[in-house]
């Protein structure tokens, strides 16, 4: 029963960072249909800053999360304007972001790796490896904290889209971009600040993976795909969907690694999302397609 007890918990705790880290993913999706397939490799580049802030000047990476996410926020400006603004009204967009952002993932990955060679990197403060204990139960201290921080991040974002003026004109882009540009709604602007939220919070969760997992610039290519399943089962654009879905593929994962291998856990997300695409390919909180 304390073996049961104990994967449960670690799972949970691994589910609150994989949720942050797709809700960004979900958020640029459902405003702007934008498959962010550079996602992983963004979150990269936020742990890389944490790591670099912590290694130079012994900065915490929790203090330093908000700072690599007002960079990250600030390349996704950039990178917005530069890349997927002039072709946002084409009826083929999201097709084309596939394509455009698999090379930024490849660009990304490929500057990351020449600053900082694909050498395995982790921040380490005090309580990374430190741990609570509850007799017979531990829970690491790095990985709790990483959660709750997670919470209260996909939380704050949750109240800012529910109740803030901003956050309206957001849910009315992502419902059907047509009629809130009707409306009067600044949908090139809303685009903008959506896609700086997404990647500024790809660069929140960088600062936490930074000192829950190892990372180095070709580790994304392992994230993308549990990404893509967490995002998918959730239903795309569906950041409740997200959540959901972390957590409970990160539970299934935590007790496939335990009681079968642990080159076996990473099989559960990828069997996921083939099932899920099979079988109800909206996802669990997605819209069922409508045909033409």
């Amino acid at each position: 029963m304390a073996q049961i007890v104990q994967v449960l918990v670690l799972g949970m705790a691994l589910g609150g960072v994989i949720a942050l880290m797709g809700s960004g993913l979900s958020l640029v999706f459902g405003v702007m249909r934008i498959v962010n397939l550079a996602h992983p490799a963004l979150i990269i580049a936020g742990a890389y800053i944490t790591y670099w802030g912590f290694k130079s000047w012994g900065i915490d990476p929790l203090l330093m999360l908000p700072i690599a996410s007002i960079i990250m926020a600030a390349i996704g400006v950039l990178l917005y304007r530069l890349i997927f603004e002039k072709e946002a009204k084409s009826a083929k967009y999201s097709e084309m972001t596939v394509l455009l952002t698999f090379a930024l993932a490849m660009m990304v990955e490929g500057l990351l790796g020449g600053l900082f060679t694909n050498t395995q990197r982790v921040t380490s403060p005090d309580y990374a490896t430190d741990a609570f204990y509850f007799a017979d139960i531990f829970i690491p201290k790095g990985q709790l904290y990483a959660g709750i921080v997670s919470l209260a991040i996909i939380g704050a974002l949750t109240l800012f889209l529910k109740y803030s003026r901003l956050g309206y004109a957001i849910r009315a882009t992502t419902q059907n971009r047509e009629a809130a540009e009707l409306l009067g709604v600044n949908v090139n602007f809303i685009s903008i600040l959506a896609f700086a939220l997404g990647i500024g919070l790809a660069g929140a969760a960088g600062s936490l993976v930074s000192f829950v997992f190892s990372f180095f610039p070709a580790k994304q290519w392992e994230w993308i795909a549990m990404l893509m399943s967490v995002v998918v089962l959730g239903g795309m654009g569906s950041i409740l969907g997200t959540v959901v879905a972390a957590f409970g593929l990160s539970i299934i994962a935590a007790f496939v690694g335990t009681w079968v291998g642990s080159t076996w856990s990473t099989m559960t997300f990828f069997l996921a999302l083939f099932v899920i695409l099979l079988i109800r390919p909206q996802g669990l909180f997605g819209d069922k397609p409508e045909l033409a």
